[in-house]
């Protein structure tokens, strides 16, 4: 397990939920994500909307362990759960018929992690 060294709040609440969850549910896909989450800011992923659209499928399930962008096109609906979303990928994954979620919310949709991916 990985020591965190940010200090960010909301950070650290959110990794120590995931940390729970993948016990509690023997879920190791949270547990990956919390091990990228407690990373430092500059090796966490930054993943564009045209990363998205080229390597999912409608209705995807996808979790981001960092920030999503707005550069590029998303032609096709897929929920997507990340640490932070730029303004212009929340609206174009919106406009895409998507939708933006936070981690923990799809942690409590999904407990089990199943059919979820990570895109780093």
């Amino acid at each position: 397990m990985r020591q965190v060294k940010s200090r960010n709040p909301e950070l650290l609440r959110l990794i120590r939920s995931l940390r729970k969850k993948a016990h509690e549910n023997d879920a190791e896909i949270w547990r990956d994500v919390a091990e990228k989450l407690s990373s430092s800011r500059r090796r966490r992923a930054t993943v564009n909307v045209s990363r998205l659209n080229r390597y999912t499928k409608e209705k995807d399930t996808v979790v981001v362990p960092g920030k999503v962008l707005g550069v590029g096109k998303l032609d096709h609906p897929l929920t997507v759960a990340a640490f932070a979303f730029s303004e212009q990928a929340r609206a174009k994954i919106s406009r895409a018929k998507g939708k933006c979620v936070s981690i923990l919310e799809l942690v409590k949709g999904n407990p089990k992690g199943s059919n979820v991916r990570i895109m780093k």
